[in-house]
Formats: structure tokens, sequence, C-alpha cells
């Protein structure tokens, strides 16, 4: 959920009368926290998943299902572990919105050797097995991304009913009330009270009935006019519902604002892929996921921003949510693809280039900060600014995009790193690692094969809303970039010249972290398939296991690459030496349409002379890394997974979802989700979560039961480790 500063929380009209002062002081905290690590080079690659989960409870007698509110007590227990032993557990928990919700991530991240593809799934088995030892009999954790009945009649455990004429309550919803959200920290509340008042009415947010023969109009709370929309009016319809979120950590600033920019056309995809939400309030809806629930639940922009009234005392008008996908692109080659305006202030963007920011990264970080701070704690008002930074992560964390670029915190260790944020959360363990798991090895694909996925940020914005349409992963087709000639001959060098390496090398000895110089590109920078230094041998199993170390000869498609492969910061970042675009050039620009609309089977498995396939880009390059039998069988199948999804040979949880209802023998046509058929939906979920229901049109015939996911790496592979000095493990 972002920053968890501990304190007293200011009333709104304390926290309006400081925006400013957050606002500067926050811009001074960013300038000089930029300054001290902009130079920092060479952090290795480690990554780790969020899953967000949902406590239910059953009532077996009576046939329902509601949430249990009892995240807080769950925390407490869990937390134990952590304050006892904080660098030897394997599994960290955090309180989400929800007073029925919970956050769990790895122990440590993971790094960089291709057997921690093999630790996913099985650390996610370990943190839902954790939170069952600690449920009754009659109570299940759930990674669904929407509880199906949330807001509708007696849908919490305790019982608890929304006080809407309570001038004392944070959310005054008709639906949803106060019990249902965290009271273990004031955040939350904060916030729902904030955006509220912020706004100047609660929130509002509509959407489409699913029509079914029998559907009666208008729906119980529909807005005047609009007869065929479900109302949901209050924060936590949206934060209130679970997704599955990547952090990865670059090697600098620099491939930091690459892999940003690179990823952020694919969010709309990914959220196609991993559509997991069309039931609200109860209702079958239009919409296939969480993402414009979400948005409109924390849209704070008042009458004047959103352009329903003349501005008078508001500065801009702002054309989206606080949480919405991303506005612009941060690296050189992405800026020409900034098609739509992005609202700043003047001033706080000359702040900062006066302050030695360069104009993509300025013009992004005054684009959050049109925002107000929604959240200050007294005791977090007065800060120095050459240590803190909590006002720039006052308002950088309260702007929830697909993407977040993440600077280093104050004196850790940790580097600069990318939040990837669009992906519905999925049933079973299998689902979430196979996704995790796919965008990992993407992000090395791109690095390695130096790829270029840039389409104009208004295509992207279109897809966005695509993405959510009912079945959108069979029957829509998305704005993606072609492939150019360039990109194809690229890959199948890289893989060529990788394998050729390999094979000469000599008793199965792999260089490691590039000191083999790399392999050249024909820009005569070190391309290897490892993003850095030089390629590693097939399928030998007895092998030592290749590292995935960051860097990458060109991140920005500028500068000339130093012997390993790595680009200096300063030379990528300010558009300097003598590289070309790292996909297309100016010249392809004009002489191909370089976007066309491409199914999501097209995208994934590939359209013969327009792309090859995401897949099979991943396939050819783990041709060439070095890869235990274990983690080989345990990757390929979830590609196979992922490929089987993308074709609609599997399908989505969300379309698995609507046909439970629609064949439910109490499903009246109506469009209702009523107390009996949620309770056998969510009872089927938990046997195929628990292993105990296969659904082969979700996971096929027991794919989730054929990886071979370990809680440990492997002795022989533990050995890599420490001749590496420890590279993937958190220093």
């Amino acid at each position: 959920m972002g920053l968890l500063s501990e304190g007293s929380p200011l009333s709104w009209e304390e926290t309006e009368a400081l925006a400013n002062h957050v606002r500067e002081h926050g811009i001074n905290q960013f300038i000089n926290l930029y300054h001290r690590l902009k130079d920092r080079q060479g952090d290795i690659l480690k990554w780790g998943d969020e899953v967000e989960y949902i406590i239910v409870k059953f009532d077996d007698e009576q046939k329902v299902a509601r949430v249990a509110l009892r995240a807080q007590d769950l925390l407490e227990q869990l937390n134990e572990k952590e304050l006892a032993d904080p660098k030897g557990v394997k599994s960290l928990w955090r309180p989400e919105y929800g007073a029925y919700m919970i956050e769990g991530t790895p122990g440590k991240p993971f790094g960089g050797l291709m057997a921690h593809f093999n630790l996913v799934e099985a650390n996610m088995r370990y943190r839902r097995e954790e939170v069952t030892e600690l449920l009754a009999k009659d109570e299940c954790v759930m990674s669904i991304t929407n509880f199906p009945r949330l807001g509708a009649r007696n849908f919490t455990w305790p019982l608890a009913q929304p006080r809407p004429e309570d001038p004392l309550s944070s959310a005054r919803s008709l639906y949803f009330p106060d019990e249902a959200i965290f009271p273990g920290h004031p955040r939350f509340k904060t916030l729902t009270r904030n955006i509220r008042k912020r706004r100047g009415e609660k929130v509002s947010i509509k959407l489409k009935v699913f029509k079914d023969v029998k559907t009666k109009l208008p729906v119980e709370g529909a807005p005047p006019g609009e007869p065929d929309v479900v109302l949901l009016d209050a924060m936590g319809f949206g934060m209130g519902c679970c997704c599955l979120q990547l952090t990865f950590q670059a090697c600098n600033i620099t491939e930091a604002r690459r892999l940003y920019d690179q990823l952020a056309p694919l969010c709309p995809i990914m959220l196609a892929l991993t559509a997991a939400s069309p039931i609200y309030r109860g209702y079958l809806t239009e919409s296939d996921c969480r993402w414009n629930v979400i948005s409109s639940s924390v849209d704070c922009r008042t009458e004047e921003e959103r352009g329903l009234v003349p501005l008078d005392k508001q500065k801009f008008r702002i054309a989206k949510s606080r949480y919405d996908s991303i506005d612009s692109y941060l690296s050189p080659e992405g800026a020409k693809y900034n098609d739509v305006p992005l609202t700043y202030d003047e001033a706080v963007y000359q702040r900062l280039v006066d302050g030695g920011i360069d104009h993509l990264l300025a013009q992004h970080v005054a684009h959050l900060f049109i925002r107000d701070t929604v959240s200050l704690f007294s005791e977090k008002v007065h800060q120095n600014d050459n240590e803190d930074t909590d006002h720039f992560e006052n308002i950088q964390s309260t702007n929830w995009q697909t993407m977040r670029f993440k600077p280093p915190p104050p004196n850790s260790s940790i580097g600069w790193r990318v939040e990837f944020r669009p992906c519905e959360a999925q049933i079973s363990d299998f689902e979430n690692a196979a996704i995790v798991c796919f965008v990992v090895l993407l992000t090395r694909v791109i690095l390695s094969y130096q790829l270029n996925f840039l389409t104009p940020i208004s295509k992207v914005d279109e897809n966005m809303q695509t993405a959510q349409k009912r079945d959108a992963c069979r029957k829509e087709k998305f704005w993606f970039r072609k492939s150019s000639k360039t990109t194809e001959q690229r890959a199948a060098k890289a893989k060529a010249q990788a394998q050729a390496q390999a094979h000469a090398q000599t008793n199965g000895k792999a260089t490691l972290n590039g000191g083999g110089g790399g392999v050249a590109s024909e820009n005569g920078n070190g391309l290897a398939v490892n993003g850095n230094g030089n390629g590693n041998g097939i399928d030998h199993v007895d092998k030592e296991e290749q590292p995935l170390t960051n860097g990458s000869a060109k991140m920005n498609g500028h500068g000339h690459g130093d012997t390993n492969g790595i680009t200096t910061n300063g030379s990528a970042t300010n558009g300097s030496g003598n590289g070309t675009d790292s996909d297309h050039t100016d010249t392809d620009d004009e002489e191909n349409e370089l976007f066309q609309l491409l199914s999501i089977n097209e995208i994934f498995n590939g359209k013969t002379n327009v792309f090859p396939g995401l897949v099979p880009l991943i396939r050819s390059y783990l041709q060439s890394m070095e890869v235990d039998t274990d983690t080989h069988c345990t990757i390929e199948q979830y590609l196979r997974f992922i490929e089987k999804r993308a074709a609609g040979e599997l399908i989505t949880t969300a379309t698995w979802m609507r046909e439970q209802v629609l064949n439910h023998p109490d499903y009246k046509q109506d469009s209702v989700v009523s107390e009996r058929i949620n309770y056998d939906l969510l009872k089927r979920i938990q046997g195929i979560q628990e292993g105990k229901h296969v659904e082969p049109a979700l996971l096929g015939q027991g794919y989730h039961s054929k990886t071979k996911t370990k809680d440990f790496i492997p002795p022989a592979l533990q050995k890599q480790l420490a001749k590496n000095g420890g590279c993937c493990e958190e220093k």
C-alpha cells in the first residue's frame, strides 16, 4: 500500500494547510537523494513478489461465506517470527487496506541464479500454509482479487453495518462499513476520510452491470439516469481488492529507467492475461478487472480538477486519478512517445531542473507532485531534507501507477528499483508463481536482446481500457510494437554467439559477472545473453549455474559500452555517445507502420512477420542459459501455462468465475451473485488452491502439481553462491 509512517494523523484541514510545505520539502529531498545516489553502480539483480490475500469465513450450515475481519490479530502472530529473527524468516507480512486482508512477501529477495525461479512457488505455498495454521477450521486464506459480495448485505464477520449519516465515519458509505478498514494503523482510515474531503464528496465508482435475460433495472442503488450501473461509493471497494506485484533492483538508475519504460506498455497486456475480478457488490459486471475500480476509489480530484466546473481555487485540470497508468516515459528513447500532454507545475519543474535533474525525470517528478498529500502525521511535518525522504515518499507512494520508479532508501544497501503493479491475484500458487517468473524472465530478455516495446502513451492508455473488457484476453486486440528486422537479427545473433562461446569453453567453466568481456553486438557494445558479459552453455546440468546479473551494454541506446558491457550512468542518462535506438531507428519509423492491433495470443505466442512472441523470445533466451533439470521443468510448466492461457486454451480467472455463476443451479439469469452462489464459488476456489480439485479449464490437467519447486537451492548450486561472494543473497 505504500509508506506506513508512525505517529498521530493530522485532520484534513491541518493536512491541507501543509500541502505546499510537503511539496516543497519533498522536492528538496528528492534532489538531495538523487545527487547522493545517481552514480551508484553495480547493484546485482534482486527481485521479489508481493501477494495480497483475503481471509474468508465459511458458515457451512447456512452456506454463507463472509470476509473475516481478522487481519490485525493474524499479523501480530505472523510478525512474531520476524521480530525474533529478522534475517532468518522465510516470509514477511504487512497490513493492507482491508481488515480482512494481509500482504505476504518472501523473507529475503530472490537473486541472480536461474535456480531462484524454482523457489518462488514453494515460498508462496509456505506463506499460505503459515497463515492457514493460524486460522479456524471454518476460515481460509485466499489469493482472490475481489471478494464477490464485498459491499453486499452482511458481507463481514463479525457483522458490521455501514453508517453513511455518521459524521465520525471515515467512509460514510452506503455499503462498506468502517469496521472493514484495517484498524491497526491510522493511515488507512485517514486516507479514506481525506480523499473524500478533498474531493468534496464521496468517491463514485460506476460499473456497467452484465445484462442477462432477467436482469432487473434499475440496479439497486444505481445513480439517477444510469439504471444499468452498479454503484460503489467507498475507497474500500478498490483498495479492498488484492493484486500481485513485483519489484526489481536494477544495476543503476539508467537500467531502472529503461526497465520502467519497457515494461509500461506490457502492463495492460498482463492485466488482460491475469483478469480475475468480474463480480462487484454481488453483481456480475461488464468489467473483468479491478483497475478502474481502484482508480475511481481514490480519485480525490475536485470538480474543478475533473473539468466539471471552471478553474477557480485549483491550479490544474487533471486528466486521471492518482491511481492509474503512467503518463510519461523516463528514458531518452522513450521521449518521442510521450504523446499525451503532461500536467505539472512549471515552478516545481524548474526547481528540479535547477537542482540538476534532467528534463524527463524532472517532468515525471513534477507531474507526481501536482497531487496534494492526503495523509500526514504530526511527528513527520518537520524533517531534515538532507537525510529524510518522508515528504517525497508521502507523494510518491500515493501516486499508485502501473509502474513505480523507486529511488534507493536513504542509508540502505538497496539500489534503484522498479515496481510492476498491474497483475491481478490468481487463485493458485502455481498461477501466481508462473506470472511472477514470466515477468522476471521478460526483464532479462529485454536487457539481453535490447528489445524495444515502447508504444505511444496514448495507445497504452487505450490498451488499459481494452484490457478490462469482458473476456478481453480472448476477444480484444491491443496496440503493440511490431518487430523490426534489427530486433530479430539481434536476438538471433546474441543467441548464436552465446551458444558458440559456450561450446568453446573448456572444462564446462562459466565466466561469471561478465568477466569474459562480453559478446559484441553490431553496435560494438557488449551484448550478452545475461545482460552483462558472456553467454553460457546449453542444458549442461552438471555445470555451475550462471547468475543473472544486471547491466547491459546499451541501456538506453546511447554510449559506447565498456569491456564488461556496462554503460556508465552519466553517458546514457544524458544521451551522449554514438549509439542508435536499441530496436528501431528513425528510418524504421518513417518506412514502417510500427504499431499494430494484435491479440493476446499473437503478442505472447507470435505472429508471422509481425512479432516473434514473448514466450518464444523467453525460450530463445533460456536456450543460452545453464538451467538445472528441476528448474527447467518448473519454468517450462509456467511457460506452457502462459502460452495456453494467451491462446485461449485455458481461460482467465474472470471468465471461469463468470461461467461458475452462469452455470450455477441457483442462478436466476438476473446478474445477481447470491449468498449461496458466492459460497459455492469460494468453496470451489478453496479446493483448487489446496490441490483437492482439478479445474482443467483454468490449469489444464494437473499442471499445478507437476512443478518441481523447492524450498531451497540444491547444495551444488549453493556452492556457486559462495564462489560468487553471495551475489544473490541480501547484503
